[in-house]
């Protein structure tokens, strides 16, 4: 049987990996409740925001490498709060100098300071901008899937469509969109933004997408190490389903599970 530990691993660039959720470390009440809800998940990858986090642009604070080390984790600096290419771009070239040249990054331009949705013209422009810098891009991106083929078309290494608005908890409202990404992408599709619960995360890996990103999710939970756990347990499940294949959809149509030849009738 496959399993996230066994032959089912996937690759983002040339790196690979078992976990398919992939987790945040902003909103924790503590950096010692970030570790626990990280190992909880058992997350490979986790998400940084630059501009909020410090992972040592600011000597003497404490930083979320103390309870998070790079031997341990693979970071993905991301450009949150960025709403320009310019400041996206300036963003992940910090983070790449602040973490000895690691290339492996999560743009997104945000459009809007309330809805957080993206801003996909400033999106495309820092994508090529990244890509002709050497920076293998992560793009978080609206589940438009003309702007999906065109990010993979300027060199993206994973897309990253939002299931709904950034820590709504609304889970995927538009599915259709996710499988017109799906059915034209060669590169991983991951989840991202809008994720509330483990079902949600089920979801989206019954449909075939690579893996789930989140944050509030977790965090926000009343008990965010527990939370973590389920997620894992969703995303481990949610992808074993798509494995295995589900049964076709009837409308109107029985189908006993018991075997209806040699039942024993009243007459006998």
């Amino acid at each position: 049987m496959k399993t996230e530990t066994s032959a089912d691993n996937w690759s983002v660039g040339q790196r690979s990996f078992n976990s398919r959720l992939l987790i945040g470390t902003g909103k924790y009440a503590s950096l010692q409740q970030t570790r626990d809800a990280v190992v909880a998940s058992g997350a490979e990858i986790v998400t940084v925001a630059i501009r909020r986090t410090n992972i040592g642009q600011n000597p003497g604070e404490p930083s979320l490498l103390d309870v998070l080390p790079a031997s341990e984790f693979t970071y993905l600096p991301n450009s949150a709060g960025c709403y320009t290419a310019e400041d996206a771009v300036r963003t992940l070239r910090l983070a790449r100098e602040l973490l000895d040249g690691h290339n492996l990054v999560k743009l997104e331009v945000l459009g809007d300071p309330n809805n957080l949705y993206p801003d996909m013209e400033q999106t495309l422009s820092a994508a090529k901008t990244l890509v002709q810098d050497g920076f293998d891009v992560m793009v978080y991106c609206s589940d438009d899937p003309i702007a999906a083929r065109k990010l993979e078309d300027i060199g993206c290494k994973a897309i990253m469509p939002l299931a709904s608005l950034i820590g709504s908890g609304m889970g995927i409202l538009n599915p259709w969109n996710i499988q017109l990404i799906l059915e034209k992408a060669t590169v991983p599709v991951i989840v991202d933004a809008g994720v509330g619960t483990a079902s949600d995360a089920a979801i989206a890996m019954e449909m075939g997408c690579a893996g789930v990103l989140m944050n509030t999710a977790v965090a926000k939970a009343r008990d965010p190490v527990l939370m973590a756990h389920a997620m894992k347990l969703g995303v481990q499940s949610g992808r074993m389903a798509w494995l295995a294949g589900r049964m076709p959809k009837k409308l109107y149509s029985a189908s006993p599970s018991s075997p209806v030849t040699g039942v024993i009738s009243s007459s006998t």
